[in-house]
Parts: C-alpha cells; structure tokens; sequence
C-alpha cells in the first residue's frame, strides 16, 4: 500500500502559513497545516493593515472585522505630518479577528490542520519528510524564530546592532482619528491603531528593553490620552526584530512571513509583504518551479526592503531620526509619495 503524501505541508498557522494553504487548496493540491497552538493565535504587532494587504485578503475572499483607516499620521511634539492614502483605504484588525476569519475559510476548504510542531525534517530527490508527514514541500511559517528556518539551514546568524523589539496593548477608548498615529521619541515610536469603534491598539517599538509602563512614559501626550482607558488585553511582546536568512529555498523547502527574514515593523506593512509573497510562493509551487520563489520574493519585497532599510538607517542616527517628522511636515508630498509606495 502507497505510503499517505501531500502535495504542501505548512509548518506555522498563522496568516501566512494560512494564506499559503488556502492559496494552495484553492489550487486543488493537497496541502495540511501544522500548528501546535489552539485557539485564535496573537501576536504582538500594530494591527494596521495597509490597503494591499485589504485587497490581497479580498482576493483570497477574507473580510475580518475592523476599522476602516485612510492614511498615516507621524508626530513629534508639535509637528505632525498626515498622508492620505491613494488606492483605498486600509484596515485595523485585531490579530486574533483576522486569525479566525483566515481559520474559519481554511476550514471551509477541508485544509486540515494538526496539532503538532515540526521539529526534524529530512529531504529527498521527490518529496520531503517532516516528522511522520511526507509531502512534495515543505513550507516554512512559523514566524520571527522559525524552528524550521534552523533545520533546513536557511538561517543567517550574522550578528546586528539594531536590535528591536515591540510591546503592545489595547485600551477600551473610542479611535482619535481614522488613521494610524506614529509618534516619535528619541529611541521609540508608539503606533496607535483603531481597531474597531470603541478600541485602540497601541505599540511601542524600541531599541531598549523595557516594560510596558516604562515604555509608554517616554510617550507623555500619549500616556496622558490614554490616563484612565480600562485596558482590554495583557501585554504582549515580540523581538528581536531583525531576523536574517541566507536565502528563502532550500531543495523542497521554502520559507513565508517572518520566517523568511525580517528587517523591522517600523513601516508597517509586515502583513502585506507576507500575504504579497505568499501569493508567489503558490504560484511556484503551481508550476512545480520551487527555485524561482527566492527570485519572486526578492521582487516582492524589493520596494519594501528598501525603505524600511532606509528608514531604520536614519532612525539609528540621533542627528537624522530627529529630522524625520520635521521634514515629514515641511514635505508633505514627499511624504505622502513614500507613503503610498508602501500602501500600495
């Protein structure tokens, strides 16, 4: 009797070990996800989804709940600078929303999914083995520290000085405005995100590590506006950051999301890139033509990249990261440009 194989295995079920899976299932391959962990999954991130990452969830047929946003606003002190986004607005979705309607549409396909975690996994001329599971790939995404990542080789331990890490929280307080609020501090940026009518989700990503409380006091019109909101959930974190990866395929086995490297959540569209490049990495896996998802998601995430690189750059350096916001405000084309480069 012919041993049980699938086309797809997913490690990771998240959003994009999710996308990769109902893009697969909607292929019409036979694809299973493995995920030890029960429940809607969270996880510490700003919850803002740019309007690509909108409309690549409406492709895949996904409305989650949430607040509608329409651009971006940076502050520090007294001067801020807003950008409208251009092709349709955005949206704050709690993670754990956005999780179950992933979830639930999985499910609709009959995509399985297995309460276990990957922890060997061996290659072969036709397929690869992941614990007792056999299948023609093996998907990696499982996030920021993948497991998978490790065992394939694909990791880059090369060591970096712009270490970061990110803590986040929602409060019981009606949105300040439609869009989401960076504010800026000398080594922190909070993100307030509408999330739905009556709360916000706000982070705090930082180059020092702190708790919450701490954080959020270098934050102080912000703490001030937030004085007396009842707190919704615990504190959540995430970090370091910077994940690097030597390349994103080895033989059979392919990494998506924050496996497949991470530079910083500075720009916000962590989601957007996962779901873009999940996108590609099915498309390969269609043409059975693994080799050119490295080349695909290089382009994906080329644009991305690059500003979020840029950006991080200057804000490593006190004389320039002070200058961001001013000449945000004194530029607001320039500004809006950059915006929608990211948003689009």
């Amino acid at each position: 009797m012919p041993e049980p194989s699938h086309d797809v295995v997913v490690a990771g079920g998240g959003p994009a070990g999710l996308a990769v899976a109902l893009g697969c299932a909607r292929a019409g391959m036979d694809v299973v996800v493995c995920e030890k962990r029960t429940g809607a999954i969270d996880k510490a991130c700003g919850e803002g989804l740019m309007p690509s990452a909108v409309r690549a969830l409406d492709a895949l047929g996904i409305d989650p709940p949430g607040y509608p946003i329409e651009g971006i606003t940076y502050r520090q002190g007294s001067r801020s600078a807003h950008a409208a986004f251009r092709t349709g607005p955005g949206k704050g979705v709690r993670r754990t929303a956005l999780h179950d309607a992933l979830r639930t549409e999985v499910d609709r396909h009959g995509v399985p999914v297995l309460p276990i975690a990957i922890t060997d996994l061996t290659q072969h001329d036709d397929h690869v083995r992941a614990g007792a599971l056999r299948a023609r790939y093996l998907v990696a995404a499982d996030g920021l520290h993948s497991a998978v990542r490790g065992l394939a080789g694909l990791s880059n331990d090369r060591a970096t000085d712009t270490s970061r890490w990110g803590l986040r929280r929602h409060y019981a307080l009606p949105p300040f405005t439609n869009a989401v609020e960076v504010t800026w501090a000398p080594r922190s940026e909070a993100y307030v995100t509408p999330v739905a009518p009556d709360t916000v989700g706000v982070a705090i990503l930082s180059s020092v590590r702190g708790g919450y409380t701490e954080q959020l006091a270098a934050f102080p019109d912000l703490a001030a506006r937030l004085s007396g909101a009842q707190p919704v959930s615990p504190v959540r974190g995430a970090g370091p950051l910077r994940q690097r990866t030597s390349r994103r395929v080895a033989g059979r086995v392919l990494l998506v999301g924050d496996a497949a490297g991470y530079v910083d959540a500075l720009t916000g569209e962590g989601l957007a890139l996962s779901l873009a490049t999940a996108a590609e990495l099915v498309h390969c896996l269609r043409a059975d033509r693994p080799g050119d998802y490295d080349r695909a998601w290089k382009r994906a995430s080329r644009r991305s990249r690059w500003l979020t690189e840029s950006l991080l750059w200057a804000r490593g350096r006190p004389a320039l990261a002070r200058r961001i916001v001013p000449t945000a405000a004194r530029a607001p084309r320039l500004f809006a440009a950059v915006v929608n480069q990211l948003a689009r």
